[in-house]
Parts: C-alpha cells; sequence; structure tokens
C-alpha cells in the first residue's frame, strides 16, 4: 500500500469514527423546524424535495403557497395527484402585481387558516410554509400569531419555512437552518426563467 493510501485509509478511519460517534449522539425523536432562507435560488425546491422525501415513505403532507401559488409550478403539478398531499395556494400571486395590501393581508389570512389546520393535524408529517417570510415582513401575519402555531404543533410534525429576510424569532426556533447564498443568477444577466429548472 503506498504513502497515499494508508493516510487515506487513516483519515477515512479517523471521518468515520466521528460519524459514528455523532450517530450514536443523537437520540432524541421529534419533529424539526427548518428553514430555508437567503437571497439564493432554491428554497421552495428544497422544500419540494423534502416534501416529494416525505410522500415517498406515505406519509400525509401540507403546503400552503403564500406567494408563488398563481404561477406553474413543476413540483406541485407532478406531486398534486398523490393522496396524502394536500396543497393550499394563497393565489394573489407575488404581492408587488397586486399592490393591494388590504386584498393582500385578506387572501393571506385566509389562506393561514388552512396552515394552522394543518399544524395542529397530528396525521400530518410536514408541512410546508412556503414563502411565508414575506407575509410577516409585510406584516400580512403578525409573528406571535406564527410563533405559537408553529410551537404548538403535535410533537412529531415536522415544519419547513422558506423565504428571504427571515424572522429573527424563526431563526432563533429553528432546529436547521439553510441559507441559500446567490453567486450569480442567470436572471440578472436577462436570461428568462426556464420551465422545468426554474419553474
Amino acid at each position: 500500500m503506498s504513502d497515499r493510501d494508508t493516510r487515506h485509509k487513516q483519515s477515512m478511519q479517523k471521518l468515520k469514527a466521528h460519524v459514528d460517534e455523532k450517530v450514536a449522539a443523537a437520540t432524541e425523536q421529534r419533529g424539526l423546524l427548518l428553514v430555508f432562507t437567503g437571497n439564493g435560488k432554491g428554497k421552495t425546491t428544497a422544500a419540494w424535495g423534502t416534501v416529494t422525501r416525505a410522500l415517498g415513505y406515505g406519509y400525509r403532507v401540507g403546503v400552503i403557497q403564500f406567494i408563488k401559488g398563481q404561477w406553474e409550478c413543476g413540483e406541485r403539478e407532478r406531486l398534486v395527484e398523490d393522496p396524502n398531499l394536500e396543497v393550499a395556494i394563497m393565489g394573489t400571486g407575488f404581492t408587488w402585481e397586486t399592490q393591494n395590501r388590504e386584498a393582500d393581508t385578506a387572501a393571506c389570512r385566509e389562506v393561514w387558516a388552512e396552515a394552522e389546520r394543518m399544524l395542529a393535524d397530528p396525521d400530518v408529517y410536514l408541512v410546508v410554509l412556503d414563502e411565508i417570510t414575506y407575509m410577516l415582513k409585510f406584516g400580512y401575519l403578525d409573528i406571535d400569531t406564527v410563533r405559537r402555531a408553529i410551537e404548538n404543533r403535535p410533537a412529531e410534525q415536522s415544519v419547513i419555512v422558506t423565504g428571504r429576510n427571515a424572522h429573527r424569532e424563526l431563526l432563533e426556533m429553528a432546529d436547521t437552518v439553510t441559507e441559500m447564498q446567490e453567486v450569480r443568477h442567470a436572471f440578472n444577466a436577462g436570461v428568462q426563467a426556464r420551465r422545468g429548472i426554474d419553474y
């Protein structure tokens, strides 16, 4: 065995011991709060990936889409026939298109009632609050209401929050926070969003 192969084997043995130790220490079983935030692309896509994973095991999943509901969504189109998936859509589209705070607030609160129902249902394994960060930022929902609903959810239920500029209280509550960092985005160079890639 060469010196390089020997060093590699020793390195992998150390890594395995470290990973095994972490696995052995992870003894708690409960639902999680995950936050996907940041300016980079992929927050909603990551959430839909987790939805697909949960559905693959036969779990019930609820998705609330606060912003992109009127847009085509390839993931939603592919999964919507799954009997274990329920999707509620705010339906007003992007708030910068509607420019009507009163109507947007009413639409948000209407779909939030669906989110509260899902967050209280012990049979729903995963709830995705897609782009809810904007609802908090614009004042359509208050953080106390959202925090209480998440805190009081069934112990085995996981929640994913997506959107830019996640509220600091959500970040503090979260078990896992992933920040998507934009290095470059084709749209900023004048390239149109691509069906099947961007939506």
